[in-house]
């Protein structure tokens, strides 16, 4: 009598389109061979079934007939030698199985049940071979003992074990079957975060390089008048011009430049600003060497001072004074930009160089970062930047420079 508990497997969640793992392509799950992974915990399952059939046919022979002289089970070494023989049928039918797919069901299941019936119909016949093998004396004539599996009272066992041992290569499948979708699962994820940062990182470098189109076809109009009536002011102008886009190149390609670095772009871009428009701008900026040593996404002020020169000299002709100041609180970089504005300007609405901000102060600290722009009642627009205080150049993302 062969008999074995069911007893329920828990097998590994899968997310609600996990199931595409289940389309039939081998590469995607035991691939053309089976995985070592895969082939120890199906190992290991079997391990167990063996284990719980032999305990339990010693349990219940113990219990029917106490002083074991009885005969109503087969041998330990039978039962372990038939798991043995089932053993490489379980991996190759598990193989077909991953093969063969899931779908379309209407033609697909009506084989994987078949798979399965096979394998669980060969427990017995293979326990039988197993006691005539080992010279268990109940099976001496191994004809006479498949024969009687099929015409007396041993086709209900038969049955019973068939049944059984369906049950175990139910589960050990599903077992298979929730490791590789857990595995799939990982890998989709691993995927899309490193997607995720590619993303970021993309999306960093376009912010990081929008330096507007207007701003540098009006230099270039600029230098274009000096070149009649000042040419070594024109030719002065161009240096710093493509010296302003070299260093715009340059921190396009990284995530993050020291302070220092980014005054120098701004001082670069005001000067410019400052001889076209020589009558009517001035600049202040701090020192270089008072600067406090610390790190900030690059270009993180070009939009800032561009909205200074615009707006701070737009709808009026009087002077315009921009000014940016640094500081620190407690463990935070403070960062202002202030100009001068007519005295009926009111508020507008973010334009696309606070937008850039903001987001770029987003994607790098999160809430650790805040941006606030506005007019102040000395007829100044003040831009204020509150970041982390980094003392030394963060790790990068994957790509990045």
């Amino acid at each position: 009598m062969n008999v074995m508990p069911a007893e329920p497997l828990t097998c590994a969640p899968a997310r609600e389109n996990a199931d595409i793992a289940l389309q039939g392509q081998p590469e995607s799950l035991l691939g053309t061979a089976t995985t070592w992974p895969q082939l120890a915990i199906l190992s290991a399952f079997w391990v167990y079934v063996m284990l719980s059939n032999v305990l339990y046919a010693r349990s219940m022979s113990a219990s029917l007939d106490p002083m074991g002289s009885a005969h109503f089970f087969a041998s330990w070494q039978a039962r372990v030698l038939q798991h043995l023989f089932l053993y490489p049928i379980l991996i190759g039918c598990v193989r077909a199985s991953f093969r063969i797919g899931w779908r379309p069901a209407w033609r697909i299941w009506p084989i994987q049940i078949l798979l399965a019936v096979i394998f669980a119909a060969l427990a017995m016949p293979l326990l039988v071979v197993s006691e005539t093998l080992i010279g268990d004396p109940d099976h001496h004539d191994i004809s006479m003992s498949m024969s009687s599996i099929l015409h007396d009272s041993k086709f209900p066992m038969w049955v019973a074990s068939t049944t059984n041992f369906l049950l175990a290569y139910g589960f050990g499948l599903a077992l298979i079957i929730g490791y590789a979708l857990v595995q799939r699962f990982r890998d989709s994820e691993l995927r899309l975060a490193a997607l995720g940062r590619a993303w970021s990182s993309a999306r960093l470098s376009a912010l990081r390089m929008q330096l507007s189109p207007h701003t540098l076809f009006n230099l270039l109009h600029t230098i274009r008048g000096q070149i009649i009536w000042d040419p070594p002011a024109a030719q002065s102008m161009i240096v710093q011009l493509a010296d302003l886009l070299r260093r715009l190149l340059a921190a396009g390609e990284r995530e993050y430049s020291e302070l220092s670095c980014e005054l120098q772009f701004a001082r670069l871009y005001l000067e410019l600003q400052q001889k076209r428009f020589a009558d009517r701008l001035a600049i202040v900026l701090p020192d270089i060497e008072t600067l406090p040593s610390a790190w900030v996404p690059s270009l993180i002020l070009q939009p800032l001072i561009e909205n200074a020169v615009v707006h701070g000299l737009a709808r009026h002709d009087g002077a315009v004074e921009i000014r940016i100041e640094t500081g620190t609180a407690a463990d935070q970089l403070v960062l202002r930009i202030v100009n001068s504005i007519a005295p009926d300007c009111v508020a507008a609405p973010d334009g696309i160089g606070s937008r850039n901000v903001r987001e770029r102060l987003a994607l790098h600290f999160g809430d650790r970062a805040s941006f606030a722009a506005g007019p102040n009642q000395l007829d100044q627009w003040v831009a204020e930047l509150r970041l982390p205080w980094l003392h030394e150049r963060p790790q990068t993302r994957p790509g990045s420079n």
